[in-house]
């Protein structure tokens, strides 16, 4: 039957409980919000914890779930904090948690078992392994990154068997997200911590070879358009997507009432009328522009990886909400708007009994709930008799509860006095226990009292003794080991020549894989380690150019690979255990966030041999993790972007060839950009290289197992100055001139907030 069809949650966006309200009255059937801690939008008018608690009991009263976000990276110290933070919102009978941080997953796994916990487009999933990988942890549902591929989506879906949600409209990042450092490198607000400054929103000029490449007044080149699928509705429910996700927890009640109604009328019309009646009205596209409009709007990456398109080149985004009988609308319909439940009641009136007065009402989900409260026995009349009119207005005052009479019997015996305040008593407290009879069926028990913080993550096998084992293993070779990592061939020759490091990385399409051999052989001639550096972002492009080049990935003989994604260790394992090999050492990168000592234990038992410490927390902060169990990165420059868009390809046109070109932002600082076509993506590096050996104090009270020098753009002579330099400082403790004219000490002191 027509509708019966299924369609997706409509997930609507609220920065207060002033846009959770306008969103359950424009038909939202979930709301995420965040709270005024560890949330994704921390300049959002988040609530307080009475707030949110009312706001939980709004949504929960109009049968619509409340997701609360918690996807934040959490530092050591706020880790501890989170149990007594979540424990309220969990016996308020919070629906769901968007977690990033693999710590925070895992303690609010182990301590509130019951809890669904959704893993956040934060965490970049981009393909099955990676939401495997979540799932173990005790993910109920995925929300992979934006940049997928309707097709990519459907196999995460197909393999993991979890719920998936997408991102259906609204603003669009520039780089995968939680792959963006870019706030946080030039201005201290890291977007991992919900404080980006959206640096990705000014313009920026383009030069490759002392040539401008901006077209005319196009200088917004990170400026992506915002996201409007509605037409793909009909695509999307097929695909089996579970949940439909709005963006916009910065934006108005307003706004959310507008985007939410309409999204809400086109999804009942393919309920009701299917694929062959489904089609959307000019007047609804301006509609939503007039709600907001950033240079036009895109369908996004769910049928193309990336385009000019897709981006807001030309002009400054420009916000608006201009349309004045829209906005009355709006106001009048959804914000300003009490939305109440219609109730069925029955009041009996007698001599000799207690007045009573019972309740039913039938929920916007289908179920029913009732509630009955007896009040004084009626004392007969001396001179004014109550009557069925009084008593039916008294009861009808509803106006400012949660519910309104649909229909109201009223059985009363002649003769009765009846007081007003009674009366007014009667019907409050069966309100009451009707509102509270309604909530208590999501409400949980108790959190016990005290922290129920639990040390260890929930994790196949003994994560303690793992760690306390890769320990043992570090204090036998506790001597500190210099690792570099290559990008291009004339580094790795320039290395090999110095021979001034222990151990070394490199890029995976920096050298052609039949090369790869002979590098290997090479190194291990000298008696260092040989890593290969896999793709920050791996993706069906990685996986088929890894696949096709698998007999060199089994037999070359690497020591070990460096990890940048959490979809390479499964993809790894399944090569070599159908090979009939033994995987080599994985080496997990700075990409793969361990801020607290959870997730670094997390990791390890997932396999890590060796971790990479943050790049965003400041020296005290990195005390408080087990730094001699892991590397410290200490020169070169930090990606500050991963991007699905190619700005070579915006700008000049794609001709399958890797390269490089430069963006100079407004101040003149110039970041290179390297397009890497084997993967199909962009990394943006930071104008500015890092350089510690000017803190080689404070490295040395870190007392990191291994120091890691990035080489990106480095030129051969460089690389071999940069080398030896950093030998100097930080495997033999001596002073030496700083290897770049311009640098930055990173994080290192200042940290982010």
């Amino acid at each position: 039957m027509k509708n019966k069809r299924r369609i997706p949650e409509l997930l609507a966006p609220a920065g207060s409980p002033e846009s959770l309200r306008a969103a359950v009255n424009a038909g939202a059937d979930a709301v995420y919000i965040g709270g005024k801690r560890y949330g994704a939008r921390a300049y959002a008018e988040n609530p307080d914890e009475d707030s949110l608690i009312d706001a939980i009991h709004y949504a929960h009263l109009h049968s619509v779930r409340v997701h609360l976000t918690v996807n934040t990276l959490m530092k050591e110290t706020e880790l501890q904090g989170l149990p007594t933070y979540m424990a309220p919102y969990y016996e308020a009978g919070l629906d769901a948690a968007i977690v990033q941080d693999a710590g925070a997953f895992s303690l609010l796994h182990s301590c509130f078992p019951l809890l669904p916990l959704h893993a956040s487009t934060q965490t970049t999933v981009t393909g099955p392994e990676s939401g495997l990988f979540w799932k173990q942890l005790g993910a109920v549902r995925l929300i992979p990154a934006r940049e997928l591929s309707l097709e990519e989506i459907k196999e995460i879906k197909q393999v993991t068997g979890l719920e998936v949600e997408t991102f259906v409209h609204g603003a669009l990042c520039f780089s995968y997200s939680g792959q963006c450092l870019m706030s946080s490198l030039i201005g201290g607000r890291s977007g991992n911590r919900g404080r980006c400054a959206q640096t990705c929103r000014l313009p920026y000029a383009a030069h490759q070879d002392g040539k401008k490449l901006n077209r005319g007044e196009e200088r917004y080149l990170l400026s992506c358009r915002d996201l409007c699928s509605l037409d793909l509705i009909p695509a999307l429910i097929e695909a089996g997507i579970d949940s439909f996700k709005i963006e916009g927890r910065m934006k108005s009640p307003r706004y959310t009432a507008g985007v939410v109604s309409i999204w809400r009328h086109y999804l009942d019309l393919y309920r009701k009328e299917g694929r062959e009646g489904f089609h959307v009205e000019p007047g609804d596209r301006r509609r939503l522009l007039d709600l907001f409009d950033r240079g036009g709007q895109t369908e996004g990456y769910y049928f193309q990886h990336n385009g000019r398109d897709m981006l807001a080149l030309r002009e400054k985004p420009a916000f608006r909400e201009g349309n004045q009988e829209l906005n009355e609308e709006l106001d009048h319909s959804f914000v300003n708007a009490r939305l109440q439940l219609p109730i069925q009641g029955n009041a009996r009136f007698a001599a000799g009994e207690e007045m009573r007065l019972s309740l039913r009402c039938t929920l916007p989900d289908g179920s029913e709930c009732g509630a009955a409260v007896c009040g004084a026995v009626p004392e007969p009349a001396k001179k004014m008799e109550a009557t069925e009119e009084e008593l039916r207005a008294r009861l009808n005052k509803t106006g400012d509860t949660d519910f309104y009479f649909e229909r109201l019997d009223i059985s009363l015996q002649p003769g009765l006095f009846l007081p007003v305040g009674q009366i007014n008593a009667l019907r409050r407290e069966a309100i009451a226990a009707l509102r509270n009879r309604i909530l208590s069926r999501s409400e949980r028990a108790a959190v016990p009292p005290g922290e129920p913080y639990v040390r260890f993550p929930v994790l196949p096998g003994n994560c303690e003794a793992e760690a306390e084992r890769t320990a043992e293993d570090r204090r036998e070779e506790r001597r500190r080991t210099l690792h570099v990592s290559c990008e291009t061939e004339e580094q790795l020759e320039s290395c090999l020549r110095s021979g001034a490091f222990d151990e070394l990385s490199f890029e995976a399409d920096a050298v052609p894989a039949e090369r790869w051999m002979h590098y290997v052989r090479e190194l291990h001639r000298q008696n260092k380690r040989a890593l290969l550096a896999l793709p920050a972002i791996f993706r069906s492009e990685a996986y088929h150019y890894f696949r096709d080049r698998e007999r060199c990935l089994l037999e070359t003989g690497f020591d070990g690979f460096l990890i940048r994604s959490l979809e390479e260790p499964g993809f790894l394992r399944r090569c070599f255990d159908q090979a009939g090999r033994e995987l080599p050492a994985l080496y997990y990168d700075f990409q793969v966030y361990a801020m607290n000592r959870r997730a670094a234990l997390l990791f390890k038992a997932h396999g890590a041999h060796r971790l990479t410490l943050p790049v965003e927390l400041n020296a005290a902060e990195l005390r408080l993790l087990n730094c001699e169990d892991s590397e410290l990165v200490v020169s070169g420059r930090l990606p500050m972007m991963v991007t699905a868009q190619c700005l070579k390809k915006t700008l000049k046109g794609c001709d399958h060839r890797p390269g490089m070109l430069t963006l100079k932002d407004r101040r003149g600082m110039e970041m290179p950009v390297k397009n890497h076509c084997s993967y199909c993506c962009n990394v943006i590096l930071n104008a500015e290289p890092l350089s510690l050996t000017g803190l080689r104090a404070e490295v040395e009270r870190l007392n990191p197992v291994s120091v890691r020098v990035l080489l990106t753009t480095e030129s051969a002579a460089e690389t071999e100055r940069i080398l030896t330099g950093c030998r100097e400082a930080f495997i033999y403790g001596r002073d030496c001139a700083e290897p770049y004219p311009s640098y930055t000490r990173g994080h290192m002191r200042r940290g982010v907030e």
